[in-house]
């Protein structure tokens, strides 16, 4: 799966949680500023789980702890990448 790929298919599953068009999600963005809130981020989380076979390192109760980064769209397409390139063949 090419960079490329990975970003679109986490903007589109971010963009599905804050319920807005793929197209209007920017990297920059924070969850917050797309109007996710902790279910909405969660919900986020178990879909990028699905939609790539890994395990995403995050504790809803204490977000600012995992070593997934959440705080922009660009940093949680970056995590995944890390995750996917880390994964057993």
């Amino acid at each position: 799966m090419t960079p490329a790929q990975v970003e679109q298919i986490v903007v589109e599953i971010v963009a599905r949680q804050a319920m807005v068009a793929p197209a209007t999600v920017k990297l920059q963005a924070t969850p917050e500023e797309l109007g996710l809130d902790s279910l909405g981020l969660v919900e986020s989380i178990f879909a990028i789980e699905e939609a790539f076979d890994v395990t995403v390192p995050f504790n809803a109760n204490d977000p600012g702890s995992a070593s997934f980064d959440i705080a922009t769209v660009g940093s949680m397409v970056m995590a995944v990448q890390a995750l996917i390139a880390t994964k057993p063949a």
